[in-house]
């Protein structure tokens, strides 16, 4: 016999459906942190070897997605909406970028803070430094150069013999900025004059065209990042750059009073990240042991976390002293590097 039913069974119906489908709501995102997603400005193939020893080892599926500009744009016009997890690029000028925009958001992470030194990170965890590249001078070997510092490059004995890339790249303005965080602007655009009157060539090309230089005799000494040295000197290198590679000699500056000049490639939480506990855990994995001998086997990067191991290549380069200034208060002066840059007349 079917009884009619009660008020209170009826409530209770109620009450059990919603209580399933509120405990279904909060389910969902426990199994969506079975993945979580990258943009990048980096080319994604550069870090492919660490996700997928990330994925093998946590189960989560990482996934990438490449644009070549336009990062902060896209994810602020994406949202709350957006599938971002991790923000990543590379120059600690477009990671302070990315805070000031309003795209990323502050963590707490003490396997990060114990990883990343202090000024080589956002101090409120806005961003985080993953790995290093110095700027460094290459050398002609019959040069016999064993210590310079960056102001020296100003020097006349140096006319005519520097070669460089557009002191508009990203690598030289944040030299620059680095140079008048140090020095103030007055000195700095004389130190700029000064290397620009000892320039053997139009500034232009990239990093390895300087080394090719430096073999063609066309100049005696130029300024180029240290993973290129890498890159030219592997086993798998084009052997008209390996010729490069080995035509040149290293040496790792400094600026008087500091230590030597570094960019970085780096990363942040987006501001809407949909499974931010499992992106902080990635890049807590990049941070690791593993995951900085990993960065340093395939990228020849330094390690940005002290006393971790990097590539024989890049170790032969000498031990790295990352110059003490953080790298957010260089970055306060990048504007007026470019507007140095242009003042003086570098690149004409």
């Amino acid at each position: 016999m079917n009884r009619p039913m009660t008020m209170k069974s009826r409530f209770l119906i109620a009450l059990g459906v919603s209580m399933f489908c509120l405990g279904a709501a909060y389910a969902a995102p426990a199994l969506a942190a079975d993945e979580i997603n990258i943009y990048t400005t980096r080319e994604p193939g550069l870090i492919q070897p660490l996700i997928a020893a990330y994925e093998a080892k946590s189960g989560v599926k990482v996934k990438t997605i490449f644009m070549k500009d336009g990062l902060a744009e896209r994810v602020a016009a994406e949202g709350e909406n957006s599938p971002a997890d991790i923000l990543m690029a590379v120059d600690f000028g477009n990671l302070v970028d990315l805070v000031e925009k309003g795209v990323t958001q502050d963590v707490s992470s003490p396997a990060l803070d114990a990883a990343v030194p202090a000024n080589l990170r956002d101090a409120d965890g806005g961003w985080y430094a993953l790995s290093l590249r110095a700027r460094i001078v290459y050398a002609a070997k019959d040069e016999g150069i064993k210590k310079i510092n960056y102001e020296a490059l100003a020097d006349p004995e140096w006319k005519n013999k520097i070669c460089i890339r557009s002191g508009q790249h990203p690598y030289n303005t944040a030299l620059v900025a680095a140079y008048i965080a140090h020095h103030g602007e007055a000195k700095a655009e004389a130190w700029l004059r000064g290397v620009k009157a000892n320039l053997a060539r139009k500034p232009s090309g990239g990093d390895r065209d300087v080394a090719r230089d430096i073999l063609g005799g066309i100049c005696d000494i130029g300024i180029g990042n240290s993973y290129y040295v890498g890159l030219m000197r592997a086993d798998n290198a084009k052997p008209e750059q390996k010729a490069w590679g080995e035509a040149i000699t290293t040496v790792l500056p400094r600026f008087e009073g500091g230590a030597t000049h570094v960019n970085v490639s780096g990363a942040a939480i987006a501001k809407h990240a949909p499974h931010k506990e499992a992106a902080v855990a990635f890049l807590e994995f990049l941070v690791s042991d593993e995951g900085q001998l990993l960065y340093a086997q395939e990228n020849f990067e330094y390690p940005v976390k002290p006393g971790a191991k990097t590539s024989p290549l890049i170790e032969a380069l000498g031990p790295l002293d990352v110059d003490p200034l953080p790298l957010a208060e260089i970055a306060k002066h990048r504007k007026l590097a470019s507007e140095l840059v242009d003042r003086v007349g570098f690149d004409g």
